[in-house]
């Protein structure tokens, strides 16, 4: 008989408005009183009729772009802040990792604070004393432990804050962006704390901007945008909606920004989609990806070069070439001129890419350039993650 695994968070028709005032000063608001601070101020909704329900020992990632409230809907979980409408319920002990240094007084040294946030976080002082040693060792700040934490780096905040979370044996983690500031070997230390967790049936939420570690912990997504939910289910689904809807800000903003003058040739357009495909198709692993750009010139240009360069979704090179490097001598051109590049045999791994063009003369002086000027998406491969598609094997050769 299968049991169906208790729900630790619900969520319904959570709504949650702030004022932001324009009249930042004591005076100012004075000034203001009556019907004229209506106008001083305004209303912001982060989060509208949110439905979300939770069960034990999942991993849920909240996505989505900067100020789509996914922090806020963290927040709200956690009972951090209220909501406007609606209401939340929830069950188990909760450690929240939600700003840096929550919990901490600035005057108290790590020792201290490690009493006081994991007081606040539920446990008595036995307790705390009983985990002490697995704090500290956790945390790994030396001496420092003694010292006032207003003396603390970013990073060991972090690793003290998280160290006291993750000791407090959480039924429920929300973590929100904050494994972002320590160093490479901590981040590793906190993912493997966080898949031990899973391993033993904890429930995680989690915020991220990482969309790969999103699409490896998590078994569910849900993607916000203006403070609604437009996807939950499958963590590759949610972000290839996601890479979209960055997608159409991008071009919005492209679109909004004003024109600069551009002196000689132009670069009008590009495309990018397989060579057996159309325009918006997706760039599967071992295609031949088609690169079109479109041009014009008012005067003829004797001598230029055309360069593209793919970058990933973090804005990494992962391509570039340009003419000069394939010995291509191009012919004066006056008028529109279409070119395209042909890259055979691609292997770029799950995400969205971007194509910037440039046109320039044979010195290298750049005459225009039109970042992002197309993308394109390689959809997604469940073996692996990364930015190179490769084809895993693996053999037990024994002892």
């Amino acid at each position: 008989m299968t049991v169906n695994p208790p729900v630790v968070v619900e969520a319904r028709n959570v709504s949650k408005r702030f004022v932001v005032r324009k009249d930042n000063s004591i005076k100012e608001r004075l000034v203001t009183l009556g019907r004229m601070g209506r106008r001083h101020r305004k209303e912001f909704w982060a989060l509208r009729n949110v439905d979300l329900s939770i069960t034990a020992g999942s991993t849920i990632g909240l996505i989505g772009h900067n100020g789509s409230g996914k922090s806020t809907l963290l927040k709200v979980i956690g009972g951090i802040i209220d909501p406007t409408d609606g209401e939340v319920s929830r069950r188990g002990r909760i450690a929240a990792l939600l700003e840096l240094g929550a919990g901490f007084h600035p005057d108290l040294t790590g020792r201290e604070n490690v009493f006081l946030n994991a007081s606040i976080l539920g446990l008595s002082k036995a307790q705390t004393e009983e985990r002490l040693s697995d704090i500290l060792s956790f945390a790994g700040i030396g001496d420092f432990i003694d010292t006032q934490v207003k003396f603390y780096s970013s990073g060991m905040y972090v690793r003290l804050a998280f160290a006291v979370a993750v000791h407090t044996d959480p039924d429920l983690l929300l973590v929100d962006e904050v494994l972002a500031v320590g160093d490479e070997a901590f981040q590793r230390k906190c993912l493997d704390k966080i898949r031990s967790f899973q391993q033993e049936g904890r429930t995680i939420i989690l915020v991220s901007h990482s969309l790969g570690q999103v699409t490896e912990m998590c078994d569910r997504a849900v993607l916000l945008n203006k403070g609604e939910v437009v996807f939950d289910g499958e963590p590759a689904e949610a972000v290839a909606q996601f890479r979209d809807i960055l997608e159409d800000r991008r071009l919005a903003d492209v679109s909004d920004a004003p024109e600069k003058p551009v002196v000689g040739g132009r670069i009008d357009a590009a495309l990018a989609f397989p060579v057996d495909g159309v325009p918006g198709d997706d760039v599967p692993p071992g295609s031949d990806l088609c690169i079109r750009i479109q041009l014009s010139n008012e005067t003829e240009m004797p001598d230029w070069v055309c360069a593209i360069q793919i970058d990933n979704g973090l804005g990494q090179i992962v391509y570039a070439t340009t003419t000069l490097r394939l010995k291509v001598e191009l012919s004066p051109f006056n008028g529109i001129r279409t070119v395209e590049y042909v890259l055979r045999d691609v292997h770029f791994g799950t995400g969205k890419y971007f194509v910037n063009v440039s046109l320039m003369d044979r010195f290298g002086v750049h005459l225009h350039d039109l970042p992002q000027a197309c993308s394109f998406d390689v959809p997604d491969f469940p073996l692996a993650v990364g930015t190179v598609h490769a084809e895993p094997e693996f053999a037990d050769l024994g002892s």
